[in-house]
């Protein structure tokens, strides 16, 4: 790591912590939006880690993860540095949704280019251009979908040994065998040498608090783990799965869960009933095989081919 570092044309020395305000566009008010990257930076040389949340705009259980440990000031290094940024999208933070104004997903939007793109392919040029080429490794946070909620879980590549490493330390309540989707984030940035685990938890417009802080310790003991500081924190086991799956209603109509988001599962156990809304269908749903919860779907109303649980299995 060098005694200083450049972001954006702002020097960023041993020992300091600066905001570094990216002038990505401006709304249709002529409103300038900016993205401010904090960079804190220890007085001692040593790994560089990234945190991103709000990738998508409306998964805020990220963003209060990297605010959390702002605010705890747990995020300041003793040795290396720490770059975050809070919420990445940020147009789609302000309306509430996914993606951005013209529909994009930056998530799908990688590398990018500099200039005569969409929206998101500017983002993730930035992202690429001024800040992959600082770190050795990330962690970004999400969440899932709209009333779909995932348990607190990591997406990792078994085959990336300096990836798996860290989601070792970071001890995720679960951990999946997850290969970079093509233009992703996590995708551009193995392919530069910086691994970056995903996590996930809860759902879009929802704290989740038990996801949240599971998120804030696993950062703490990647940290930890990278000797960037000495945090006491509670340890715990996780559970490796090589693969999963969604569970589709077979039906249309109203659907009842019977079990809950981290449950074990056997093969045919009962998981849940599709009810017919005038009473006239009862329809059981049965586990393929054996395995875990890690997404469900909250919306009652469902038709057929909703994805409606979502199970990790080996």
């Amino acid at each position: 790591m060098p005694e200083t570092i450049t972001i954006n044309k702002e020097r960023i020395g041993l020992g300091e912590h600066k905001i570094v305000n990216f002038n990505i566009a401006s709304l249709p008010t002529r409103t300038s939006i900016d993205l401010p990257v904090h960079i804190y930076r220890a007085k001692e040389s040593g790994p560089v880690l990234l945190l991103t949340g709000g990738l998508h705009g409306d998964e805020i259980n990220g963003v209060e993860i990297v605010r959390r440990l702002i605010d705890s000031d747990n995020i300041i290094p003793d040795k290396g540095s720490v770059i975050a940024i809070p919420i990445v999208n940020i147009y789609g933070f302000i309306q509430n949704s996914r993606g951005l104004p013209d529909g994009k997903d930056i998530n799908r939007s990688f590398p990018g280019v500099k200039k005569g793109g969409s929206l998101a392919t500017l983002l993730s040029y930035t992202l690429m251009k001024h800040i992959i080429p600082h770190i050795d490794c990330g962690l970004d946070f999400h969440t899932g979908g709209a009333s779909r909620s995932n348990f607190p879980q990591l997406r990792v590549d078994f085959k990336n040994e300096k990836a798996f490493n860290l989601a070792k330390a970071f001890q995720a309540p679960v951990v999946i065998n997850s290969k970079p989707i093509a233009k992703s984030f996590r995708n551009s940035s193995q392919k530069k040498g910086k691994p970056i685990l995903v996590f996930e938890t809860g759902e879009s417009l929802r704290f989740d608090e038990h996801g949240i802080q599971e998120g804030v310790n696993g950062t703490l003991r990647v940290m930890k783990s990278l000797g960037m500081k000495n945090f006491k924190v509670a340890t715990q086991e996780s559970e490796f799965f090589n693969s999963t799956s969604w569970i589709r209603a077979n039906y249309a109509g109203l659907f009842s869960p019977k079990v809950k988001l981290g449950d074990t599962i056997k093969k045919n156990q009962l998981l849940g009933h599709i009810n017919g809304a005038y009473g006239e269908l009862h329809f059981k749903v049965l586990a393929p095989k054996e395995g875990r919860i890690i997404g469900l779907n909250y919306c009652p109303v469902i038709n057929k081919g909703d994805a409606i649980i979502h199970y990790s299995y080996n």
